[in-house]
């Protein structure tokens, strides 16, 4: 399978934060850069448009992302949102999904392959297990949306690499390059794409002191926990 027009749509996790790419206009590169790259690879013709935004909610992705995506005409379109929306103090789950219902019918009736994802299993990251239930709940509204529309997932929930935090970026939100390029590898084979890509190497597994892991978790709280937590409380965006 091949496709001429690749264009990804959605917030941090598709712009690629956590993935750093100094070179690049906006300082990342990500899972999307990567699949396309790789589509290019394949077909020096391909093109590809990342339209995503940091910090973006599923309403402001719907209302600013999808027609400028058909617009474009793409054969393959990737959309992941509604993670910042569930990490927001209060949402109506069941309202937040029918507006994805009805923005992947717009996406697969314009005869483009749409990809979504599951969002991952946040159970393993203190700040964020309390929301696991809530994940759940829309992780099987996103699946059921992708069985209604005939789109292709990738189910982030179930993919059991992640639970390794070398993954991870510092702020234990956003995948590291490493865990950008096993996403990468997932759209790939999610499509059925015969693609060249490995997995990064490793580094090597390290036991933190006790003080280590003191020092570890307070640069974390410091530097991410509490200016987002702020920003939810004051309903700001990055």
């Amino acid at each position: 399978m091949s496709f001429q027009r690749f264009v990804a749509l959605g917030d941090s996790f598709t712009e690629g934060v956590g993935d750093p790419a100094p070179e690049l206009p906006n300082g990342v590169r990500g899972w999307a850069d990567r699949v396309a790259a790789e589509l290019s690879r394949l077909d020096p013709a391909s093109e590809y448009a990342n339209l995503a935004i940091r910090g973006r909610k599923l309403g402001p992705i719907v209302a600013e992302q999808i027609d400028a995506a058909i617009a474009l005409r793409p054969d393959l379109v990737s959309i992941y949102a509604g993670a910042n929306d569930i990490l927001r103090l209060s949402v109506d789950l069941d309202a937040l999904l029918d507006e994805y219902d009805a923005a992947i019918a717009r996406l697969t009736q314009s005869g483009a392959t749409v990809v979504m994802f599951t969002a991952h299993d946040p159970g393993d990251w203190p700040l964020f297990s309390a929301l696991r239930g809530r994940f759940a709940i829309y992780n099987e509204g996103v699946r059921g949306i992708a069985d209604r529309h005939g789109a292709t997932i990738v189910d982030f929930w179930r993919i059991p690499d992640y639970r390794d935090r070398r993954l991870w970026a510092f702020d234990r939100l956003h995948m590291s390059s490493i865990g950008h390029q096993r996403m990468a590898i997932a759209v790939l084979e999610a499509l059925g794409i015969d693609h060249a890509l490995t997995p990064m190497e490793l580094p090597a597994p390290t036991t933190p002191s006790t003080v280590e892991q003191l020092s570890d978790n307070l640069a974390w709280a410091s530097g991410f926990a509490a200016p987002w937590l702020g920003r939810r409380l004051r309903g700001t965006s990055s």
